[in-house]
């Protein structure tokens, strides 16, 4: 059996470093959505989709677009939601930015926020759609909040994806 040299054990190590890295960040911020919380409204972001989107925008070509039903299926299974509507929203939200990124030429940080936020919007209403929230008005006095701290960490969530897209493709 051949044995790998340094540089060989580099390029085993790098292709999983480049796939892992993105998957990994997206699991992560799940489960730190899914720390106890004692709260009687949700107000803690859906940060697994977060870094999904903040991932599609600075790499629309890193995942396929069925990536969503793997991912929104971790989600559903650790935040609790009804199993398959993270499945199928996240899977929605990968179609919807593969359309706009094949329409849109030219985005910048505003445009790309507004989607996200208007993705996260879409995923927050269907999600409390989905878990049976009540009426629509009480749904959006109940997700009002969630919503604009979620916009508000946008820009986090897009600068922490950034850096560490820059950190796997440096080593």
């Amino acid at each position: 059996m051949a044995r790998l040299l340094p540089s060989d054990e580099k390029s085993v190590v790098l292709p999983i470093k480049l796939r892992l890295i993105p998957i990994g960040s997206v699991l992560i911020a799940t489960l730190i959505a899914a720390l106890p919380l004692n709260a009687s409204a949700p107000i803690w972001p859906p940060l697994g989709f977060m870094m999904l989107i903040s991932w599609r925008m600075l790499r629309g070509d890193l995942w396929p677009v069925w990536i969503g039903i793997p991912l929104g299926l971790f989600d559903d299974l650790v935040s609790g939601q009804p199993v398959g509507s993270a499945v199928a929203l996240w899977t929605l939200a990968m179609l919807a930015m593969d359309v706009i990124d094949r329409r849109i030429i030219w985005r910048d940080f505003w445009l790309d926020w507004l989607l996200a936020a208007l993705g996260l919007l879409i995923l927050l209403l269907a999600s409390a759609v989905f878990a049976r929230a009540g009426n629509m008005a009480h749904i959006i006095a109940l997700i009002g909040p969630q919503f604009l701290w979620s916009a508000m960490l946008l820009p986090l969530t897009m600068r922490a994806a950034a850096a560490l897209d820059d950190w796997r493709r440096r080593s």
